[in-house]
Order: C-alpha cells, then sequence, then structure tokens
C-alpha cells in the first residue's frame, strides 16, 4: 500500500487531518490483501460526483467500507464502525462549541438545565468528582464496535434534543450510566463508578435496554420485564389493564396471566351463560399494546398466558392466525400457554384420548379452590377429580386435536410460547411464599405471582375537598432487572470478579429505579429480584472450536454456567453480610439449603456456598434469568442470547443504507463451528437448555428452528424431549419462513 491511496481519499477531504490519521492507523491494524485501502479509494470513486459536500462525501466513505464488507473480509465492519464514530465525533464536537461545552461537568450541567439529564446526577456528585469521572473516559474502546452496533447506539441510545441533535458520545453515555448505577454507594463510590463504567464500555456486561435508554435521565425507568396475575372480575380485570398501559409508556414488556378469568358462557351472579370469556379481554389489551406505545418508539408488547385446561383455549390458539372469525382474533399480542406434567404425559402415552377443557370460576364455585393454584401432584389429583364431578361443565376434545391447534399457530405464527409449569414450581426457591402462574413477554422471568386485590372504596374529605379513595392489597406485581454477561468478550474459565460488577449493579437498580405503578415497586423491594443472563452463547461456542452439535458442548456449557451459577450465588451473599437478605429468605430454598439439594449441587465447594448462604443470608430472592438480548448484543457484537447464528453474514437493508451482519470473530477457524440455526438438529438445542437449567434458578429465552421438513410428530417430540429435560419455557418455534417480531424491552 502506498500513500496514493490515502491521498486519493484525501481529495475529498482537504481539511479533515483526523482522516488522514485515521486511514494510516486500519493500514497499521488490519493487515492482509483483502483489508489495501486501495479498495476503499476504488469503492469510495465510484460513489462519487462533483461538487459534493465533505458530509455527503463522507457518508459515500463510510458507505463504501459497509459494502466492502463480506465473508472473506469481514473486518470490514469494523472499519467502517471506526469511519462512522470519527464522523459522529465531528458532528458532536461542532455541537459543543455551539453550546459552549468544554468538560464533561459543563456537559452535565447543561443537559440537566435542558431536562435531558436527572437533575439527581448532580445532586449526588460534586463538580470534582465529575471532573475526576471525565478522566476514565476511554475513546480506544470505541473500536470496540462493530458498524451495525455503533449505528443502533448512536441512533436509539445516546441522549439528542428533541430535534435529534446528538449531545453525548457512546464512552458519555456509558460513564452517565455507571455515574446512575453507583449513585448512593456509601464506600468507595468511586471505585465502583469505575468498574461499572469499565464493565460496559468494554461491552463485556450490557444492561438491559430500559437501563441503557433511562438511566441517567430524568424518567429513569430501567427494569424490562413485568407480569400482573389478572383477577376474575370487572374492576381488576381494568386495573390489569391499566397496568400494562402505564407500564409499556415507560418502555416496559407485560406478561398478563388470565388463567382466573372466567370462560365464555359462564355465568356471572347465577345468571347463565354471560360471560364472554377471555378473548374479549385479550382483544382489549391488545387494543393498550396499540395505543400505548413503548416510549414513542415502539408498539407496546404483551404476551397471554392460558393454561391448557381451560376452556377457551381453542380460540385462544388462533387469537394470531389468519382464518376465521376475526372478532375472535388479537394479532398484537403474544399467546402462550401453560402446560402440567400430566398434559405432556397424556400427550407421550395417550396421545388417542381425550383432554378436559374447564372454566376456573365453576371449579372455584363448584369445589371451593382454585385449580391453577396448585402443581405437580396435587394439581393432578383435582383435575382428575373435576373431571370426574359432573357439576363441572367440559369441553372434550381429543388430546391429538390440542396439539395438532398448537403446533399449528406455532408453525404458522411462531406462538404459543411455552411455560411448564410444574418445573418451574418445583425449582422455586420461594415456594415458601407462593406460586408461579406465568412468565413475562420473553419468558425467562419466573418468580412468586399474586392477583391485586380491591379492599374498598370510600368518600374522605381532606382539606375541606371530597375525594374517592381505593383501597387495594398489592399482590405480587412482578418486575426484573436484567443484565447480560458477553460470553464472546470474556474469559469464560473466571467471570467471578465481572459477576459480582453485575451482581451488585443490578442490585442498585431496585433501590435507583422509578415504577410506572406503584404495585412493582412494593414486589421489587420485598424480593429484590434480578435476572442476571448472558449473549454471546454461539460466540463463545465457535470461539473455543465446539461444534453446537457435540457431547462437548453439553460439558461446556455445564461447567460454563456452574462458574456463573456460583459466582451470582457467592455474590449475592456477600452483599446480603453487607446490606441484608431480601424480606422473605427465612424459610426459602436458599436458607434452608433445599435448593442445591433439589439441583445436586452437594458436593465440596457448593456445600460450602451453601452454609454461606444459610449464615450470611441472600440479597436477592431470584438471581439468574437468560433474556434473548436481540439489540443489546447487536451493539456488544456478539450473538443474540442462549440462539445460534440465522446466518454466517447478510445485508440487511435500513432507511439508512444497508447493514451487515457479520458472525463475530468471523474466521476460517470459527466459520465452520457457526451453523445455520435451522441446520442444527434442535434435539442439541433442547438438550443444552436442560443441561443450563440446573444453573438458572429462574428460566431462559430458548427458541427452536425449524423448517418445513419438520412434520407433526417431530414438533411435537421436540415440546416432549424438552419437558424430559426439564426445560423451564420456549419462546418462540421459528420456521424458516416465518419472521417474528423481537421484544426490545428485554433485550440485555
Amino acid at each position: 500500500m502506498s500513500q496514493r491511496e490515502v491521498q486519493d481519499i484525501m481529495q475529498a477531504f482537504p481539511q479533515l487531518q483526523e482522516l488522514e490519521m485515521l486511514l494510516h492507523e486500519i493500514e497499521r491494524q488490519f493487515s492482509g490483501e483483502e483489508y489495501a485501502l486501495e479498495h476503499l479509494a476504488e469503492k469510495f470513486s465510484s460513489f462519487q460526483k462533483e461538487r459534493m459536500q465533505e458530509e455527503e462525501s463522507f457518508h459515500f466513505l463510510i458507505k463504501a467500507a459497509v459494502e466492502l464488507t463480506t465473508q472473506e473480509a469481514p473486518k470490514w465492519e469494523m472499519i467502517a464502525a471506526r469511519l462512522r464514530m470519527l464522523s459522529f465525533s465531528k458532528e458532536l464536537e461542532k455541537t459543543m462549541k455551539a453550546c459552549e461545552i468544554t468538560s464533561f461537568y459543563e456537559k452535565v450541567v447543561f443537559l440537566t438545565e435542558q431536562g435531558l439529564y436527572g437533575a439527581y446526577i448532580l445532586e449526588h456528585y460534586t463538580k470534582e468528582e465529575l471532573d475526576e469521572f471525565e478522566g476514565f473516559l476511554d475513546s480506544e474502546r470505541n473500536y470496540l464496535f462493530t458498524y451495525s452496533g455503533l449505528e443502533l447506539l448512536l441512533s436509539r441510545y445516546i441522549i439528542r434534543t428533541g430535534k435529534g441533535v446528538p449531545m453525548e458520545s457512546p464512552q458519555e453515555m456509558f460513564l452517565g450510566i455507571a455515574m446512575h448505577l453507583a449513585m448512593k454507594e456509601t464506600e468507595d463510590r468511586k471505585r465502583w463508578v469505575w468498574k461499572f463504567y469499565d464493565m460496559l464500555s468494554s461491552l463485556k456486561v450490557t444492561m438491559a435496554t430500559p437501563t441503557l435508554a433511562n438511566a441517567r435521565k430524568p424518567r429513569h425507568q430501567l427494569s424490562s420485564c413485568f407480569i400482573d396475575t389478572v383477577p376474575d372480575s370487572l374492576n381488576g380485570i381494568y386495573r390489569s389493564i391499566d397496568n400494562f398501559a402505564k407500564v409499556s409508556k415507560f418502555g416496559g414488556g407485560m406478561g398478563m396471566y388470565f388463567g382466573k378469568v372466567r370462560a365464555s358462557g359462564s355465568s356471572i351472579c347465577g345468571f347463565e351463560g354471560a360471560a364472554g370469556g377471555v378473548i374479549r379481554w385479550i382483544r382489549l389489551a391488545n387494543d393498550t399494546a396499540v395505543a400505548v406505545d413503548q416510549l414513542g418508539v415502539r408498539q407496546g408488547a404483551v404476551a397471554v398466558y392460558l393454561d391448557v385446561w381451560h376452556r377457551d383455549l381453542p380460540e385462544f390458539l388462533n387469537l394470531r392466525t389468519n382464518n376465521g372469525d376475526d372478532r375472535m382474533k388479537a394479532h398484537d399480542v403474544f399467546p402462550a400457554v401453560c402446560y402440567p406434567d400430566y398434559f405432556w404425559e397424556q400427550a407421550r402415552d395417550n396421545i388417542e384420548g381425550d383432554w378436559y377443557l374447564m372454566c376456573p370460576h365453576e371449579i372455584l364455585t363448584v369445589k371451593g379452590y382454585a385449580l391453577e393454584d396448585c402443581f405437580g401432584e396435587e394439581w393432578r389429583e383435582k383435575y382428575l377429580d373435576c373431571v370426574q364431578d359432573e357439576r363441572i361443565r367440559k369441553r372434550v376434545i381429543p388430546i391429538k386435536d390440542i396439539i395438532r391447534l398448537i403446533i399449528k399457530s406455532a408453525v404458522e405464527t411462531g406462538t404459543p410460547f411455552t411455560f411448564n409449569r410444574d418445573h418451574v414450581n418445583r425449582a422455586n426457591p420461594n415456594g415458601h411464599k407462593g406460586i408461579i402462574y406465568c412468565s413475562n413477554l420473553c419468558t425467562e422471568i419466573a418468580q412468586n405471582m399474586r392477583g391485586i386485590e380491591e379492599v374498598e372504596e370510600r368518600i374522605e374529605t381532606v382539606n375541606g375537598e371530597t375525594i374517592v379513595v381505593t383501597v387495594t392489597k398489592p399482590g405480587e406485581f412482578v418486575v426484573c432487572n436484567l443484565a447480560s454477561l458477553s460470553l464472546g468478550h470474556l474469559n469464560v474459565e473466571d467471570e467471578a470478579e465481572i459477576t459480582n460488577r453485575v451482581v451488585r449493579a443490578l442490585d442498585n437498580v431496585i433501590d435507583l429505579n422509578f415504577f410506572p405503578v406503584p404495585y412493582a415497586k412494593v414486589n421489587n423491594e420485598a424480593y429484590r429480584p434480578i435476572g442476571l443472563g448472558v449473549s454471546g452463547y454461539h460466540h463463545m461456542l465457535a470461539k473455543h472450536g465446539i461444534a453446537w452439535e457435540s457431547e462437548k458442548h453439553l460439558e461446556f456449557a455445564e461447567q460454563v454456567f456452574a462458574r456463573i451459577h456460583y459466582a451470582a450465588i457467592a455474590a449475592s451473599s456477600r452483599l446480603a453480610k453487607e446490606k441484608g437478605s431480601y424480606a422473605y429468605f427465612e424459610g426459602s430454598d436458599w436458607q434452608t439449603g433445599v435448593y442445591f439439594e433439589k439441583r445436586g449441587l452437594v458436593d465440596g465447594k457448593w456445600e460450602k456456598l451453601r452454609e454461606q448462604v444459610k449464615e450470611q443470608g441472600l440479597r436477592n430472592g431470584y438471581l439468574l434469568a437468560a433474556a434473548p438480548t436481540s439489540s443489546t448484543s447487536i451493539i456488544s457484537g456478539t450473538t443474540a442470547g442462549l440462539d445460534p447464528i440465522m446466518n454466517r453474514y447478510f445485508l440487511e437493508e435500513k432507511k439508512n443504507g444497508l447493514m451487515p451482519r457479520v458472525a463475530p470473530d468471523l474466521s476460517f477457524e470459527t466459520y465452520w463451528f457457526y451453523k445455520n440455526a435451522h441446520y442444527i438438529d434442535q434435539r442439541w438445542s433442547v438438550r443444552a437448555c436442560g443441561v443450563r437449567q440446573r444453573h438458572i434458578d429462574q428460566a431462559q429465552s430458548m427458541n427452536l428452528y425449524i423448517t418445513n421438513e419438520y412434520t407433526f410428530r417431530k414438533v411435537l417430540d421436540l415440546y416432549l424431549l424438552a419437558w424430559e429435560e426439564g426445560v423451564k419455557t420456549i419462546y418462540y418455534i421459528r420456521s424458516k419462513s416465518l419472521e417474528v417480531e423481537e421484544c426490545e424491552s428485554c433485550s440485555s
């Protein structure tokens, strides 16, 4: 490479010395003929036109680097990112000059005055501290971004004015988040600001989308996932819809359990056949999702859960399909079905037999108990008792027809999601305080649930004014706080230190959060739940030369997740020693040690940890949950969640132009370990999920990938294998011809 190619490019940018320096740096760092700058110069020249402005020329220079990105030359996306970062830096520099901002402290003051930064930052930190924190900023870490990751971060996460003018750099964004997360640290706060900044800016850890987007801002709703139990009453149903609207307004996704709502044709106040059933109410949730978007960015998102024995199940399974009565459709919700062990046993052993669908309200009226309030053997006994009771009306449908409806919907729409309620509840470390009815929007959360109860409405006089007061019992309104370890960027032989940082950061989120509904605050402070997950799972396997379809994969997954599991519990126990345990620790499986026994974790180090937890306590009632991490994995330049890749390389068309998507660290060595998800034998994915589940106290967002060759029987066998392997939940069934919507709220 000669100086000539650099000069050819620089002719369009005579005043931009920073570009010339960057080009020489690129030349030094990216060796190989495929990355010679002559390719960039040639491509750029094909876009050039006479009298182009510098800004337009830079756009085409970046475009040239983007379009040079291929499977054979994947690092062009890193070069494109560097060029994009320089372009953005010049734009930001111009804005800062216009605003007369010369330091990080001045920027924070300015943004606070403009209502773009929360006033709490300046209330908690001095000018001297902010000046010191500015020294943490490491611009070299901008080079870690891929082009698609940087573009996503710049377009969606950094602070901009109402007119779209950028006001902070990526590194300032990470520092702002770190300051927020460390704000209430009482000892060595500076060290924790650095540690949080370091883990975020190195892309080794990603916080959930709401945390990335809202931390440091006035409206600091930091949580991703909420779950509500919908009561069987008019006031209760509308309260749940109202809660969903408020959650959506502040960027959260929702899971709603409708299993307590009476079925169509049931009685109301003694009037037979008056009830309209769950579909009408689900349609109301559907309309709310459309009407109340998430922070003005995307449509609201809600998963609706129903038990497989509920009498409205057939209509429920057709919610998103394209045939049938449109008045019974809800195309904007995500249906999910809750299965007991007994259903899968019958599907395996007695598929020609009948299944009985009943109304929960009728069962409660006739039998005096709520069937959905129990699980395991108790549930089986009560279900069979209800089947025999002639006073309870039943819809009798062959099991194979139920399964056919489930699979038809799954292949056509990607849903219903799967919730194996007996697996979930048997493994619940807080079973002494309640039951888990369902999961969240992305199927990774599993926490105790209880509906909100209205106590009374009364009229009072306050300061001479007449007011109406509604008194409610808060129930257990689930909220979870998420983050993910980027396994592809970590030394997975030793995750203890980084895990300790993340657990502390997530625990701080609980105390720093703005809650869209007060019920969430009550429950969050009682259980102090967090959801530490992972991204970059396939990235990690490829880097270690491990094939997805191999026993080595299962062995490696066991080792990695055992270490994360151990480190997370140890970190939470240390926090408990420092700050106290969560409110319901006494009597929990954590406290009794049953948690470890259930999972067969009884050898030397685990026994020692069990005693440590018993003695010191545990800060967080729930610890681990593997979310899908769709958008945040793009930012960190790794593979999404626990999923295999869809393609080693493809170009995605965006409104700003083509966006290259390249498997991370793609090379001759890793190429053959990046097998397309749809060509992987899904039994290996299910078995791996079962292996990991032992080390995850909540659940995993796990997708199944199928092709047109999958028969009814093959799909059923995957469901059965998942159940047999102890898998708690299944997210989407991704048919090769089907595109499904990603959950942005849980992207961590």
